[in-house]
């Protein structure tokens, strides 16, 4: 099947430039899903980044973690609690979620328990960011669901090998 005749040029939906035919393949199918798809090019840049949400109840963990993840290539999302993340995650699902254990109105454990139960083609990489250390605690946020398990304080460097285990790095 030939491509359309009015397609004269095709715009890569992450660098937002025109993709020329001899060059990047990987372009040209991104840039191609992007127009059957109806996004606008910024809307397909968007898509095409790593959202990072980030869950916690304090505002300064939250901006502290949103710094780390930019740094990292992730466009950070915050929550404060589990209610707020699951109405994101139900909104667009997130790349990595790191998320709190204590928090108010639902705590990390239940978030990452419902979180698991949504329905997903990719399901995210979770990872607890939180004080609690016993290996109780490790087991309990495991087998909840998270991939791993970061106690603060933690810097970046923790939380980028962590990153890199996981293939996310």
């Amino acid at each position: 099947m030939e491509a359309p005749d009015d397609v004269q040029e095709l715009i890569d939906p992450v660098s937002g430039e025109v993709v020329e035919p001899d060059k990047d393949f990987d372009a040209i199918v991104r840039a191609a899903k992007a127009m059957r798809d109806g996004a606008a090019p910024a809307q397909a840049r968007q898509a095409a980044q790593k959202m990072c949400l980030i869950v916690d109840d304090s505002r300064v963990i939250r901006k502290v973690s949103s710094k780390i993840a930019k740094s990292l290539g992730y466009v950070p999302v915050e929550a404060q609690d589990g209610f707020e993340a699951l109405a994101r995650c139900r909104k667009a699902m997130p790349h990595l979620i790191l998320t709190d254990w204590d928090m108010p109105e639902m705590d990390g454990l239940e978030f990452v328990k419902q979180l698991r139960a949504i329905p997903t083609p990719k399901a995210p990489v979770v990872v607890f960011c939180t004080s609690k250390n016993k290996p109780a605690d490790v087991h309990a946020g495991i087998q909840a669901g998270a991939d791993d398990y970061i106690v603060k304080p933690f810097d970046e460097a923790a939380l980028r090998h962590k990153l890199e285990r996981l293939g996310r790095g």
